[in-house]
């Protein structure tokens, strides 16, 4: 009988300790319940609530807003989009030439106003 509640207590802190905060490491080794998620522009781990750059929801579908980063890369030739419910985490927006145009499919990024940026899907202005 000792042997079976020991056995049932050893069972119970292994699975204790697998849920921990820190255990969840993507295929990139970023670890989402610390807040970081894979960037492919940065090919690094970021915390995407620290990013500078925030486009908030144009037209929420429900009672909350939300927010996508844009982290460009170093050269500013690509745009990374975290849009919520995207299933590839991003969708990362190329420039158009030499000016501040990035696009990709039916998806595109243009400065708006004096230092923000708008993120258009289909011509329509979903993020500012």
């Amino acid at each position: 009988m000792k042997k079976i509640i020991v056995s049932f207590a050893l069972f119970c802190t292994s699975m204790a300790f697998s849920q921990m905060v820190g255990n969840d490491k993507d295929k990139h080794g970023c670890i989402g319940s610390a807040g970081y998620t894979y960037s492919q522009v940065k090919n690094d781990c970021v915390k995407l609530f620290d990013q500078k750059i925030k486009l908030t929801e144009v037209n929420p579908k429900s009672t909350s807003t939300s927010f996508t980063p844009v982290i460009f890369s170093s050269n500013k030739k690509k745009a990374e989009v975290f849009l919520p419910n995207q299933e590839s985490g991003s969708i990362i927006l190329y420039r158009i030439g030499k000016g501040k145009i990035w696009k990709k499919g039916n998806y595109i990024l243009v400065p708006y106003k004096k230092y923000g940026y708008q993120l258009k899907k289909d011509n329509v202005v979903i993020y500012r």
